[in-house]
């Protein structure tokens, strides 16, 4: 008695999927599972040994082999519980093998036979539809997830009784798939430009930072509005493309996390991990590898309040997924790769009190702003595209009563500057001006006469970097788009530099006795 169901796993962000194979034969009673099961996938012999029981399936004392296939690959995960169930009813006959081919099976058992929703449906959805499978039998709870890919129906059941009543035909009512209310995009919609009185130089710096996703480091005083302008960066991003948003909710679905959104996540992911997070909790990892915030954050805003707090091996993982745009964790049971492509935001004081360089009120020695500010290692603030100084607020501005501009007037400035970047690098892989390496800013960003021997002048006096001049151009070229701009004026070279300021007074004379 034989019989082979088709099921999924997933690795890194990508899946395969799983045939289990099921043998009953005569022999000692025993019930193993082989094919490098996972303690979880091992745990599965109890599982369903007494869920079956529980819905009236006696196991007869006879010798239960169960492989998953191919053997070779790594396999963890509770959603092996319902296909080796359901492979053991085919191999005793109570469920025809014509029955459950080209179908999927996922899904957790509990004891009483009722089965629970699992992790990483989409990915493994995805895989099979691409694979020609055209039917996926669940739990209920992850019913929705799979019908989001438009070539698989999706059927969600309670318990492993009515997945074999159904693949024997029977009639039962299914419920159909439902998804909860997206309560992220309400929060988003809720925050908004026109709620931060005055700052124009640090909204117009977040802006540019927006249109072409580069990294922002904001430095001012405590109560100057860093955290409130952070928070609405979100609101003025152009939202995720349908390619983007398979990415993205492919990883929260492998996260667990997708429930939360409802549906394939369609505005930009917005993550504010705490100062006290671990490298693992940032890059991901554990000892089954999963992804990390950073991860979490892809297509988005990783957004870092207070970031001298953050401890500076910490930061410094940062250092290859911002320019690789991916992270790679090595484990012995395989390499896992996850996608890193996000918009990182710092914002911190510019010493411990907050108030340096003004001596009024800073009571910071040099020695402690020095060593504050040097908690930022040197390539971390070489990776950051603007660095903008947050003013104290001004009286006049928090009085004023002007009409803010709203975050819909600039976000339409910042999808037509997205426009004019999909149509330069159509067909490059290339979403955003910052995603732009040397080579391809050699290409796409030219510079007259005019400006290469002002950028020849600037290279000189600020000492730049090839990175941080790299870096310039491409700032250059997004303020340029917001202009509607073929070209890279020297206006454009000029406030793309002021941009690099704030970082120069700060970290090269920062802590310097007055």
């Amino acid at each position: 008695m034989f019989s082979t169901i088709t099921s999924g796993a997933v690795y890194g962000v990508h899946s395969h999927l799983i045939q289990v194979e099921v043998d009953i034969s005569q022999g000692l009673p025993c019930f193993q599972i082989v094919g490098l099961p996972g303690s979880e996938v091992r745990e599965a012999r109890e599982r369903v040994k007494v869920a079956l029981k529980n819905v009236g399936v006696r196991l007869p004392p006879m010798c239960i082999n169960v492989n998953l296939s191919p053997a070779d690959l790594p396999k963890n995960g509770t959603m092996f519980d319902l296909p080796v169930a359901v492979g053991i009813m085919t191999a005793l006959g109570k469920v025809k093998q014509e029955a459950v081919d080209g179908t999927l099976l996922l899904g957790e058992l509990g004891l009483s036979g009722e089965l629970k929703p699992v992790r990483g449906v989409l990915p493994i959805a995805r895989e099979g539809a691409r694979q020609g499978i055209r039917r996926c039998v669940l739990p209920a709870g992850n019913a929705w997830e799979a019908a989001l890919v438009g070539d698989m129906e999706s059927i969600g059941v309670g318990n492993v009784k009515e997945a074999a009543a159904l693949l024997a035909g029977e009639e039962i009512s299914v419920p159909a798939p439902t998804a909860a209310p997206d309560e992220g995009a309400e929060k988003e919609e809720a925050l908004d430009f026109s709620q931060i009185n005055g700052q124009q130089g640090l909204k117009r710096a977040a802006e540019v930072a927006a249109a072409g996703f580069h990294n922002l480091l904001i430095i001012g005083a405590p109560g100057s509005g860093k955290t409130m302008l952070a928070r609405r960066i979100p609101s003025v991003l152009p939202p995720l493309t349908a390619e983007e948003s398979l990415e993205v909710s492919t990883i929260y679905s492998i996260c667990g996390r997708l429930h939360a959104a409802g549906a394939l996540r369609t505005i930009r992911p917005f993550l504010n991990p705490h100062h006290t997070i671990t490298g693992r909790a940032l890059a991901g990892g554990g000892r089954i590898p999963m992804p990390g915030v950073i991860s979490l954050a892809h297509r988005g805003v990783l957004f870092l309040d207070e970031l001298p707090e953050f401890k500076r091996e910490t930061l410094d993982i940062l250092r290859q997924p911002l320019e690789d745009k991916r992270v790679q964790i090595a484990r012995s049971s395989g390499s896992y790769v996850y996608p890193a492509d996000f918009m990182l935001v710092g914002a911190m004081n510019p010493c411990p009190c907050g108030f340096y360089p003004d001596r009024a009120r800073c009571r910071c020695t040099p020695f402690e702003v020095r060593r504050y500010l040097n908690r930022v290692s040197g390539p971390i603030l070489d990776r950051m595209d603007i660095c903008v100084e947050a003013a104290p607020m001004a009286f006049a501005d928090m009085t004023s009563g002007r009409r803010e501009e709203t975050s819909a007037q600039v976000r339409e400035r910042v999808m037509a500057a997205r426009k004019r970047q999909e149509h330069r690098f159509a067909g490059t892989g290339i979403h955003f001006n910052a995603d732009m390496g040397a080579g391809d800013v050699e290409r796409y960003c030219v510079l007259g006469e005019t400006e290469l021997r002002y950028m020849e002048r600037m290279f000189s006096c600020l000492q730049l970097s090839a990175r941080a001049y790299h870096r310039i151009l491409k700032v250059a070229r997004t303020i340029a788009d917001l202009d509607d701009s073929a070209g890279i004026g020297e206006i454009h070279l000029a406030e793309a530099i002021c941009y690099r300021q704030s970082d120069h007074k700060y970290w090269n004379g920062g802590g310097d006795a007055e």
